[in-house]
């Protein structure tokens, strides 16, 4: 049988492929948002930045496997094929996740930042457009494929050691 070797193929490779690709994001669109709220980027910036990756991190990490990740898997299978290729699936699957992920963690990134607000609505109206074409081309060109990548190193190794252990058995 011939597996898969882009995308995990237990929960433990799951948790590990999802931290990857959250971490990634994460610190790129919340630094990306803050020097752009801020308008240059320093010391004061960065360590502003420093604090809010993890928060944002940890939130992330929880909305997309329990909610947005969920929500995407179902939209994948209604609008794919088993025998659609696994590039269609995954870009589907980045759509949809993206749309998601962007729409909420906006909204969350602007309220961590700023607090309840009067221009909540407005403020997201304004960056979620932007938000989401900018993470749907990282993820798509740069994130995902590092993540893809990892994937494909992890079970070139697991392999590699089930060879080995089954060449010294015999």
């Amino acid at each position: 049988m011939n597996q898969e070797t882009r995308l995990p193929r237990n929960g433990k490779e799951g948790a590990l492929y999802g931290a990857v690709i959250v971490t990634l994001t994460a610190l790129f669109m919340t630094s990306f948002n803050v020097i752009l709220a801020v308008g240059e980027f320093n010391g004061d910036v960065a360590i502003t930045i420093l604090k809010t990756v993890p928060i944002m991190w940890i939130i992330a990490m929880i909305l997309e496997p329990v909610l947005v990740g969920r929500i995407a898997e179902k939209l994948v299978a209604k609008f794919t094929e088993s025998t659609d290729s696994f590039n269609a699936k995954i870009l589907f699957r980045i759509l949809f996740t993206v749309i998601g992920m962007s729409a909420c963690m906006t909204l969350i990134g602007d309220i961590v930042g700023n607090g309840f607000h009067s221009e909540i609505i407005s403020h997201f109206l304004t960056n979620w457009p932007r938000n989401f074409l900018i993470v749907l081309i990282a993820e798509s060109l740069v994130i995902q494929p590092i993540a893809r990548f990892s994937m494909v190193k992890l079970h070139a190794a697991q392999d590699k050691k089930m060879k080995t252990a089954e060449v010294n058995v015999h």
